[in-house]
């Protein structure tokens, strides 16, 4: 492959495994795209709190689909995604703690999938792309041209996502975090649509013990030795 061709990076792994920080990394690295699909089900999560809707009913948060619109742009760095929900900017409210639990409910819905599927394809026709998620590499882009699963201790996972939480002033326990992370992982492998897994032909790496610079540098000494073949 040569380096000049579009290619396609897919990086999958469970809540705070890291994949989202190594993702932008990679773009900045590799001069392409990074797109946080991540973000666009948070947006979908805000939406349907905002407007008092049954997050849990199915049924009523399909029917609401159609109000929704979702736009992203890249900022000046390259690495960093601005989400307009309804061309509102709301790159900041979508990262509220209450919103990742919404986002990780509605993500279960096949009609919400989708939608966003479609978006995240239609993106990735024109231009080469670093994206993050939970089935990137097994639904959204079953052929990407790399594909990485990120894992990490719950531990570490839940003490990363604590530490975040502090330093935004928040007031929640290490053991509240961890409970909570539990419970999203039990979510999101579980779920009937698109679950978490490991893509068959992904290569796994463990950040548990590894500082952001030692897993980005990881993943990409993979990419570039494919792409200068």
């Amino acid at each position: 492959m040569s380096k000049n061709e579009h290619f396609v990076i897919a990086i999958d792994g469970p809540a705070s495994s890291g994949k989202s920080t190594i993702a932008k990394n990679l773009a900045r690295k590799l001069d392409c795209i990074y797109i946080d699909s991540g973000a666009m089900y948070r947006a979908v999560g805000l939406f349907i709190r905002e407007n008092n809707v049954d997050v849990d009913a199915e049924k009523k948060v399909k029917e609401k689909l159609p109000e929704i619109s979702i736009r992203i742009e890249n900022a000046k760095d390259g690495a960093t995604n601005i989400v307009f929900l309804n061309e509102v900017n709301v790159t900041e409210q979508i990262r509220q703690p209450i919103i990742s639990q919404y986002a990780s409910i509605v993500a279960k819905y096949g009609s919400v999938r989708k939608k966003l599927v479609q978006l995240q394809r239609k993106i990735a026709q024109k231009q080469s792309v670093v994206m993050d998620g939970r089935d990137i590499g097994t639904v959204v882009f079953p052929n990407a041209d790399f594909k990485f699963f990120i894992t990490a201790s719950s531990k570490e996972r839940a003490n990363r996502r604590w530490k975040e939480i502090k330093d935004k002033g928040e007031k929640k326990s290490y053991e509240q975090v961890l409970q909570e992370l539990k419970g999203r992982d039990k979510r999101d492998s579980s779920r009937q649509i698109a679950p978490l897994r490991k893509p068959h032909d992904a290569i796994e790496i463990d950040t548990t013990n590894l500082t952001i610079g030692e897993q980005t540098q990881i993943l990409y000494e993979k990419i570039k030795e494919k792409l200068a073949r």
